[in-house]
């Protein structure tokens, strides 16, 4: 993705800076196993699957809020404080990552199985760039 493609918007809004002993250049199962040695020094371990999907939806709704306040109609109230949609968008991801270890799915295999039912079900689905 280009920085600038005005289709993506702007790649650097509400971006987190880095955290000690966070790698910020992680792949999908390298975030699993981070996301697993987090949850793995507590007792109650992951929650129920059916939990973190409500955890899903509550943080979606979170992403929806702040996509609404910096590009729809309704402004944040002069009270409320900043957010950022890439925090939402990570806490998304956390989620998301707890649930995948809860069941055992690995987020590269479900992502490239995901790419290839897109490549070969849309191929011809949208106009393509001339390059």
């Amino acid at each position: 993705m280009k920085d600038h493609d005005p289709r993506h918007g702007d790649r650097t809004m509400g971006m987190a800076t880095g955290r000690r002993g966070v790698n910020k250049q992680l792949g999908l199962a390298d975030m699993q196993k981070q996301v697993d040695d987090y949850i793995g020094q507590f007792k109650e371990g992951y929650f129920q699957p059916m939990t973190l999907v409500v955890r899903l939806s509550e943080e979606l709704g979170e992403l929806a809020r702040e996509v609404n306040h910096h590009f729809g109609e309704k402004p944040k109230r002069q009270d409320e404080a900043d957010g950022s949609i890439a925090l939402e968008l990570g806490d998304m991801l956390f989620v998301i990552a707890c649930l995948a270890n809860r069941l055992n799915i690995s987020l590269d295999d479900a992502f490239a199985a995901v790419m290839e039912k897109f490549q070969t079900r849309d191929k011809d689905r949208w106009t393509r760039i001339e390059k």
